[in-house]
């Protein structure tokens, strides 16, 4: 979008432009730094923020700008690294490329002139390549306004679905497909030959490879090959019966699994296991089973246990609340050494990124500490969307198990039992022995018996409390520690065979200073922090700077307006409205997404080449017809 701007008083020069245009984004992003943007930080009393102070030079050099002379000002020569003494930037990966040495070479050649703000502003306006998009705003005017390259904007576009051929019979019992059309279509442009067609003993080993992840049997491969029906007609037979196949859910389950970051433990050094992830991963097989309309697999793992709280008292289907589990996959712990807050935000920054290149391929964390410098991506949409989860609350809820899942071989719970009693009696022997130690030992000194716990929350001087376990052996620090650790495991493991889901609920965030057992769902969900929602200096959860309100990406509402996001400010009802607005049909990126997983998927490469990642860093489609057919 292009702005009109009033008329020249005089034509730019080709080195004004050249200035406006090239050299001075470069100063910024490569010199400021330390050359001018913090004042109480200047290197080497050298300031590049203007033309005098590079006329006036540094400690080092007098001629760091010799207007009309590029090979005897040391700007140029420091930046192309032929002084030793002044190679800048001081890092070789910081480097410039030769063209961008060319821009200072010629624009110093030229005169080096310095325009005012407001002509800088013009020249820009009037000369530069690429195109603005108006979104929700950066945190500088400079990223407001910058532009982007059109080729790099093109998963904001609106779907074009194109019209190939029908497909039509070869005469050879092949048949040739619309997708054919358009491949064939993009060899040509390109000069290859397709490839030779398969024989029929190779196509059934690649489709049930493919969509099963095992072997054709012999008997499969033998059925195929001696079918008399057509080519087209006996693998239509095979891709339906591989379809049919239970282990084509579990082959493509993996596939989403992968995606979502599906772990069966929290990570982090205690890696607690997660008793009941189990069930989301069935979850996922039954969908590519039961082939699970997308829109409905994406507002089921974003908003779950909200459509839950929705449907009626009595008719409420707790595969929704396993479906929300996907919120969770990420690595995430709470100790009593680590600030719950920072904790808490660790979780808001995966959750955030996790739907931004699951769902939509924007690398999101890109935007958490400053606006992204590739995409039209700013802080302030990253805070919008990690506001939409700043009421999801973790928890273990009790969702009665479904007919479709398997719940026999539970008979591991009894021994898990059987082991936490034995934990608990060596627990009960190791403090008896304790307490008996420490009566003897306030007997001695002519104290009173306190316990050593309630001692210390009444305040009693550590000096009249008896020392920690003690009267135990070397052999009963090690048994003790390893009863009471394996009382906390067992805690984690016994939800295995529970009608519990590890999932979700939209809360107040409660106050905890640790968490070593499942979290249940509380009786008052508002009881804690409504957590503020703002854009956080640096990523910094103790920073808070401009509130925001829960949105989504405000660059795809510029390309495509009927794809607005209207997301309530309510504690409840966000992460619907978040999915409603991903799962929309209107929206440019979420089809896309899937279809160019599913191409990875099937042949191992994408057709856009980072499937999470549809920004400038990452590869545009080979076949953006195939992308939106």
């Amino acid at each position: 979008m292009l702005t009109a701007m009033p008329a020249f008083a005089a034509e730019p020069t080709e080195a004004e432009k050249l200035f406006a245009l090239k050299v001075k984004p470069l100063l910024a992003d490569k010199c400021f730094s330390c050359h001018g943007a913090d004042p109480d930080k200047i290197k080497g009393d050298l300031v590049l923020l203007n033309r005098e102070a590079m006329l006036k030079g540094g400690e080092n050099s007098d001629k760091v700008l010799v207007p009309g002379k590029a090979e005897e000002s040391d700007l140029y020569l420091a930046v192309t690294w032929q002084n030793e003494d002044l190679e800048m930037p001081p890092k070789e990966n910081d480097r410039l490329k030769v063209e961008q040495t060319w821009f200072i070479r010629d624009w110093i050649n030229g005169g080096a002139p310095w325009p005012s703000e407001e002509r800088i502003a013009q020249i820009v306006e009037q000369y530069a390549e690429g195109v603005i998009v108006k979104t929700s705003g950066g945190l500088s005017e400079d990223w407001t306004n910058r532009r982007y390259e059109k080729e790099s904007l093109w998963a904001y576009q609106p779907v074009r679905k194109s019209d190939p051929p029908v497909a039509r019979n070869q005469g050879d019992g092949k048949v040739a497909l619309p997708i054919d059309h358009l491949i064939n279509r993009r060899l040509s442009e390109l000069g290859v030959q397709p490839a030779p067609s398969a024989d029929r003993r190779t196509l059934i080993r690649r489709a049930t490879y493919d969509l099963t992840g095992l072997p054709p049997t012999p008997e499969e491969v033998g059925a195929f090959v001696n079918d008399p029906a057509t080519e087209a007609a006996a693998f239509a037979k095979v891709i339906e019966r591989l379809l049919a196949s239970p282990h084509y859910g579990e082959r493509w389950g993996r596939h989403w699994l992968d995606v979502v970051r599906y772990a069966d433990s929290s990570g982090f050094a205690n890696d607690y296991e997660r008793g009941n992830t189990w069930r989301y991963r069935d979850y996922v097989v039954r969908a590519f089973n039961d082939d699970k309309p997308y829109d409905q697999f994406i507002r089921e793992q974003i908003a779950g246990d909200e459509l839950y709280e929705a449907q009626p008292e009595g008719a409420r289907d707790s595969e929704l609340l396993v479906a929300a589990g996907f919120l969770r996959m990420g690595p995430w712990e709470l100790t009593g050494m680590e600030v719950a807050k920072v904790a808490r935000q660790r979780f808001l920054d995966d959750v955030t990124d996790a739907v931004g290149q699951v769902f939509l391929a924007h690398m999101l964390q890109c935007a958490r500490c400053h606006d992204h410098k590739f995409d039209p991506v700013p802080t302030r949409d990253y805070y919008a969307m990690q506001a939409v989860f700043a009421t999801t609350q973790l928890v273990e809820r009790e969702a009665p198990f479904l007919q479709a899942e398997i719940t026999n071989g539970f008979e591991e719970a009894e021994y898990l039992k059987e082991r936490r009693e034995e934990f608990s009696a060596t627990i009960k022997k190791l403090d008896a022995k304790e307490e008996a130690a420490a009566r003897a030992w306030a007997a001695g000194r002519g104290y009173e018996y306190i316990p050593r716990n309630r001692g210390l929350k009444d305040g009693v001087p550590e000096e009249r409390l008896a020392p920690k376990n003690i009267g135990f052996s070397v052999e009963d620090y090690g048994h003790e520690r390893i009863a009471r650790k394996g009382i906390e495991r067992i805690r984690w493991q016994l939800d295995r065979y529970e009608p519990v889901a590890f999932t979700v609920y939209s809360g107040a965030t409660p106050k905890a200073n640790s968490v070593s057992q499942p979290l249940r769902l509380p009786g008052d969900r508002m009881k804690g922090e409504l957590e503020e929602t703002a854009i956080l200096t640096g990523g910094d959860p103790f920073s808070p700077a401009e509130p925001v309100e829960p949105g989504a990406l405000s660059a795809v509402f510029v390309f495509v307006p009927e794809a607005g996001c209207n997301i309530p400010a309510e504690v409840g009802g966000r992460r619907t409205a978040l999915a409603d607005w991903i799962a929309s049909p209107e929206n440019p990126l979420t089809a896309r997404v899937m279809v160019n997983r599913i191409w990875q998927w099937h042949f191992g490469q994408a057709l856009a080449g980072n499937p999470n990642n549809f920004g400038a860093t990452g590869k545009n489609p080979t076949h953006p017809e195939l992308l939106d057919w």
